[in-house]
């Protein structure tokens, strides 16, 4: 397939690339020289072996150190099977490793893609290598990553792909998508690529209605509603500022916005809650899943977490962890843009 249909498609379903990123993986390539002294290769090989040594040693202590009670694994249909036929619809998301969050978000965003197209078979890829080894090791369950999966699409002769990214905006990872895709378009006939949750103004509108909707009932004038989201250092993280202006021009002042790596920060978002004289702060991640942001900068004991923040400035405070996909009209927000993808073949 000429790889330019797939620009052609994803132009059309009106996605920009502006740029976000949350754990970009690495590629390191090695040329050694095959007149190298015996020497030279010995001591090259013992320093390899000890590194991977100390390798597997870091991840055993990771993994004791994360040793979080996430669920039962095998709960998630990982979505790796094959016999996918002629169509195939790819859900690529960051990932998680918090087994209960990634089947209740990412798994539920699955299911209703599924529900709503049954004439595509919906497959999963993750984009974090890192989430995927961690599972692999911890739970021995495997799930794909990007190149595994559109593998997996080429050998079992798909015909029309639709990848629908899980992501909350557009960004460098869809940039990264887009390549990865195009190294494989020539076994497919027909490719496109549906828009992230947050690209033209009525899904900002659409993603107001169903946060304040979701935390209806505890805006009682006396509570400050805080959704933590994760922030990038590019440009494309102008749309947390941009759904806080959306939040306070449509009269839900005691809703507030901040990001744990960007701006608006934590202490940005704590001085508008002291300014408003709010004596409770519910906070709830604005991210696809609940996983290790959720469960530890924003709900976790150490004194930097959000919780302990607020909670030593005099606050009482609710956690909600549970992540978007969790809920309906998200998801809702997802399969329509999945729709338009799947329309753009036509």
């Amino acid at each position: 397939m000429d790889f330019k249909k797939l620009i052609a498609a994803a132009a059309a379903l009106s996605i920009t690339a502006c740029a976000v990123s949350c754990g970009d993986g690495q590629k390191n390539s090695n040329n050694e020289k095959a007149t190298e002294a015996t020497t030279t290769e010995v001591t090259t090989t013992t320093a390899e072996n000890t590194t991977e040594t100390e390798t597997t040693t870091e991840a055993s202590e990771e993994d004791d150190e994360e040793n979080y009670d996430t669920g039962d694994a095998s709960l998630d249909n990982v979505r790796n099977q094959d016999n996918i036929g002629d169509n195939e619809l790819l859900v690529i998301s960051f990932g998680t490793s918090y087994n209960d969050s990634r089947r209740l978000t990412i798994g539920a965003i699955e299911d209703s893609l599924e529900k709503a197209f049954p004439d595509y078979s919906v497959r999963r890829g993750f984009t974090a290598n890192i989430v995927i080894d961690h599972v692999l090791r911890r739970d021995g369950i495997s799930i794909d990553d990007i190149d595994a999966a559109l593998k997996r699409a080429t050998d079992n002769g798909v015909k029309n792909l639709v990848v629908q990214p899980t992501h909350l905006m557009n960004g460098l990872e869809y940039d990264e998508l887009t390549e990865k895709i195009a190294d494989y378009s020539d076994a497919f006939e027909n490719v496109a690529i549906g828009a992230p949750l947050l690209t033209s103004d009525e899904d900002f509108t659409r993603v107001e209605k169903a946060i304040t909707d979701w935390t209806q009932e505890y805006d009682d004038g006396e509570t400050a509603i805080c959704f933590m989201g994760h922030g990038t250092e590019a440009a494309s993280n102008h749309i947390y500022q941009k759904m806080q202006d959306l939040l306070t021009q449509d009269g839900f002042k005691n809703y507030y916005v901040g990001t744990v790596e960007a701006e608006p920060s934590l202490d940005d978002v704590l001085a508008k809650v002291k300014e408003g004289g709010y004596k409770k702060v519910v906070l709830e991640p604005l991210m696809v899943v609940a996983g290790d942001h959720a469960n530890n900068d924003m709900a976790g004991d150490d004194e930097d977490s959000w919780k302990s923040v607020f909670e030593a400035e005099g606050f009482e405070v609710e956690c909600l962890i549970r992540g978007l996909g969790e809920n309906e009209d998200i998801r809702k927000i997802y399969t329509d843009h999945a729709q338009k993808a799947i329309e753009s073949l036509k």
